[in-house]
């Protein structure tokens, strides 16, 4: 099956990975009136987009025969083994001058890596940082793009098709390895920004004096005031519905954005207390033994005589 040629040129790429990110973004560009190909290993995931006008490639390997040349590949998929494996079998079937997008969450060492892997080949690559959830559709997306002049020039429709508005929520952050950099540091931000949204709303939730409606706080907090931002909107949009969250497990995952973003500054020497503690509170959420606080109320009971709750089946009181 050989490309389709009443498409316009530049204005056709694959989109590898159709999931809640990737999908959302074929959908975008769709409705921009880009001809998007699509692949992803789950076929339900691109039924519904075939109805929107994507064209749905058998296999990843065959997807480059759905495109004209120099094709442009934008891989949403997850960091890691995933992408790698991707890379490695879209290699064998692109042409030098081809571009591959990585709209992933990688690491940036791994982007320059796998920069340096490609161009041997002839094979263009870029980093775009992504940043705008589910709400991306709707609301466009943030993107941070790493990659060499002439193939930012070349991706600049697709950035303005998606993000916010044409001039608005991109940039050319560098070269290649930069805009997953600046993604990770983005969301370091975002755990901090977070914590200190959870903290001030549990102390105030926690003054039972003053009977705070935590939902109408945040409402009120999200017009004219400093602290006023998505985060924000999104929170107090939930709890306008459910203040009490006894549905919601005490667990809160990490991605590697967090951890990279540490590790970062620990090698530059650059002090980033408020993120690093924002991991660490994740960390301890995720620790279903709790051995460390058993181990500090063995501590008081042993210096000071203190009394020790002792651990109780899931619904029972502990007793003192």
């Amino acid at each position: 099956m050989g490309p389709k040629h009443d498409r316009l040129w530049g204005m056709e790429l694959a989109m590898i990975g159709l999931g809640r990110m990737g999908g959302n973004m074929a959908r975008r560009l769709l409705r921009a009136g880009f001809d998007v190909v699509g692949y992803d290993q789950a076929p339900e995931a691109s039924r519904g987009l075939e109805a929107e006008g994507l064209t749905v490639a058998p296999s990843l390997s065959a997807l480059p025969t759905l495109l004209r040349s120099p094709r442009t590949l934008w891989l949403m998929l997850p960091a890691g083994d995933v992408t790698e494996a991707a890379l490695k079998e879209l290699a064998g079937a692109l042409e030098p001058g081809d571009l591959v997008v990585d709209g992933g969450n990688a690491y940036y060492k791994d982007s320059q890596r796998r920069a340096a892997w490609l161009a041997e080949r002839g094979i263009l690559f870029a980093d775009v940082g992504v940043s705008g959830g589910v709400w991306g559709l709707e609301n466009g997306y943030g993107l941070m793009l790493g990659g060499a002049p002439e193939v930012a020039r070349r991706l600049e429709p697709v950035l303005r098709a998606l993000a916010p508005s044409p001039d608005l929520g991109w940039v050319h952050a560098g070269p290649v390895g930069a805009g997953h950099f600046a993604k990770m540091v983005h969301n370091g931000i975002e755990y901090g920004m977070m914590q200190a949204l959870a903290e001030g709303l549990n102390l105030l939730r926690r003054k039972r004096e003053f009977g705070f409606d935590l939902a109408r706080l945040t409402e009120a907090w999200r017009h004219g005031t400093v602290i006023r931002s998505w985060l924000l909107d999104l929170t107090a949009q939930y709890l306008a519905g459910d203040q009490d969250l006894a549905d919601i497990a005490p667990v809160v995952a990490d991605s590697g954005e967090g951890r990279w973003t540490v590790l970062e500054a620990v090698e530059l020497g650059v002090p980033i207390p408020v993120i690093t503690q924002s991991l660490y509170t994740r960390f301890e959420s995720q620790d279903e033994e709790d051995y460390d606080e058993r181990l500090l109320a063995v501590m008081r009971k042993m210096f000071g005589g203190h009394g020790v709750r002792k651990a109780q089946a899931e619904g029972e009181h502990g007793q003192w």
